[in-house]
Order: C-alpha cells, then sequence, then structure tokens
C-alpha cells in the first residue's frame, strides 16, 4: 500500500513538473544574493509559465523584498521565499471541494466556451460521482449541436448515469427545469446541466445562459451549489478573459482545467486564484473517463521546485 501511495504522489509531481516546464531549473541565485538580472529572469521565466502580471508581480516582489531583508543567501533561500509566497496565494485552493445540497439534489452547472473539452470533462465528473456511488442525472443543455447531446448520452449510458435531453434547438432553459423536476421526482444525488459552448463575447447566447441560470436557481433553493467552468490549460492567459466575460453573467465557484496531460504551462492555475479568487477545483489529465484529478496545491507546489 506504501508503495502504491509512493508512485501515485509521484506521478502527481511529475505532471506538474512537465505542466511549468521546469521553469525553475536555470535560476540561479548569485553569492552576493539576489541581483536585478535573478529578478528579471524569474519574471521572464513567471509570466512565460502563464502565471500571470498580477501573481508574477507579488511573487517576484516578495523575493525582492525578503532579499533585502538578508533573507536569501543563497539557491534554497531563494527557492523557500518563492514556495512560500505560491503557496499563500494558492491557499483558498487547499479546501476547494465540491460543495453539495444539505437536502435533496445537487445542481452542478457546466459553462464554458467550444472546444475546451466541456462535454468529456462532464462525463469524467458523472464517472466520479457514480464511482462514489451518487446517483446522477445529466441534462443536455447543449440544444444546438446533435453531436454533442449523442456523444453525452452515449458518455451517460456507459457510466450508469440518467440522461435527459430536449427538442433539437429547443429552449436551453427548458432543459434545465425539466432535469431539476425530474431529479426531484426520482430522488436523484446530483444533477449536471451541460450548457452549450459559446463564444463569451455573443451577448445573445450569454442572456440565455443567465437564463439557464435563474432557472435552476429558481426551482431549488441554493442552486447551482457550483457552476464550474471548463477551461483548457493550454490557452494560458486567454482563459482569463473567458472568466472575466462569464463571471459578469453567472457566478463561477471553480475551474475544471483540462488538457494538463499536453503541453500546458500550469501557472494558470495560479493566475486564476490571483485575479479572479477562483480554485481549480478539478484537472483532466487524460482522455480516459477516469483521468480526472483533484487539484492538490501540496503536489504543484513540489512539483515545480523539486
Amino acid at each position: 500500500m506504501a508503495r502504491l501511495f509512493k508512485k501515485s504522489a509521484e506521478k502527481k509531481k511529475s505532471l506538474w513538473r512537465r505542466a511549468v516546464d521546469l521553469m525553475m531549473t536555470d535560476v540561479q541565485v548569485l553569492a552576493k544574493g539576489v541581483d536585478d538580472e535573478t529578478l528579471e529572469s524569474l519574471e521572464e521565466k513567471l509570466l512565460a509559465s502563464d502565471f500571470g502580471v498580477k501573481a508574477t508581480l507579488r511573487l517576484v516582489d516578495h523575493v525582492e523584498s525578503e532579499n533585502r531583508k538578508g533573507k536569501v543567501q543563497k539557491g534554497a533561500d531563494f527557492r523557500a521565499a518563492l514556495e512560500g509566497e505560491l503557496r499563500r496565494i494558492l491557499e483558498p485552493s487547499k479546501d476547494a471541494y465540491l460543495h453539495a445540497a444539505d437536502a435533496g439534489p445537487t445542481v452542478y452547472l457546466i459553462v464554458g466556451v467550444n472546444g475546451v473539452g466541456k462535454t468529456t470533462s462532464i462525463a469524467k465528473l458523472a464517472n466520479r460521482l457514480v464511482q462514489e456511488g451518487r446517483s446522477v442525472l445529466v441534462a443536455a443543455g447543449d440544444t444546438f449541436r446533435a453531436g454533442a447531446v449523442e456523444q453525452l448520452e452515449m458518455w451517460a449510458k456507459r457510466i450508469g448515469a440518467q440522461f435527459l435531453r430536449g427538442q433539437q434547438g429547443g429552449d436551453p432553459a427548458a432543459v434545465a427545469f425539466d432535469a431539476v423536476e425530474a431529479a426531484v421526482a426520482r430522488n436523484v444525488d446530483v444533477v449536471l446541466v451541460d450548457t452549450a459552448g459559446r463564444l463569451h463575447t455573443n451577448r445573445n447566447l450569454m442572456e440565455q445562459l443567465r437564463k439557464v441560470h435563474r432557472v435552476i436557481e429558481r426551482k431549488i433553493e441554493g442552486a447551482p451549489h457550483e457552476t464550474l467552468m471548463v477551461l483548457d490549460a493550454t490557452l494560458g492567459q486567454n482563459s482569463l478573459s473567458q472568466v472575466r466575460a462569464f463571471g459578469e453573467v453567472v457566478e463561477v465557484s471553480g475551474v475544471i482545467l483540462t488538457k494538463m496531460d499536453s503541453s500546458a504551462r500550469g501557472g494558470i492555475i495560479v493566475a486564476l486564484q490571483e485575479e479572479y479568487g477562483l480554485p481549480v477545483k478539478l484537472v483532466g489529465t487524460g482522455e480516459g473517463v477516469d483521468d480526472l484529478q483533484t487539484f492538490d496545491v501540496d503536489a504543484f507546489a513540489e512539483g515545480i521546485f523539486e
């Protein structure tokens, strides 16, 4: 058992080492301490790893401040200062779990633009919940794309989740209403409401999303219990503009970050927390239905700095 745990921990660290492209490997602290060249190098690497301007400036300023206090004398001090501040940024994410209803069905609203892996993420989340012993109803709110509905239905059948669809081209809010009503009648534990992948610049589609949220809110007090935004980790800073636009329409509570098994740079996790106070709750690490991890702050920090 101990060996299996060790292997799992090593796999997690390996993921984050790859995700940030070993950004710290060639940052050196000179014998005399941190100098301007070191700080500039650090700033460049953080920005290149998608940490964002706000988090980057905070981290660099902290290292510089610690250096002025005489606390950075060698490479180990440099990394300790940087890791400590990084962990402080991500501290709220340490307890970022999925909220559930006190009674009745829990409703999760899933949002995001086209092409970020939303349908697959819903399937992975549904599978995870079913494996935990919960009954799940998946509602296909993307009524405009028949292919997306069929794909979601296929996943639901394979996983063992219930499925509800609306009419082709129908009102997504009606699908959400019917799904919540069915969940109450059937005593379902969790409802996953898909929404049409949409360009965040399309005002009409965003207003439609607002309507879906409003219908769920009126049907069950406290719902949706989570509004999870699916983001593609490979898009880097473009994800921040998506979050900003969706945040004007619905209250996003957390992120499902996809494609972390590719060339993605994991610094976007830090940027989301620092700029929007938005925790990454789940991370997609592959194409398989089981490839969904809870975000682990410790594994992320250790993977960067070890």
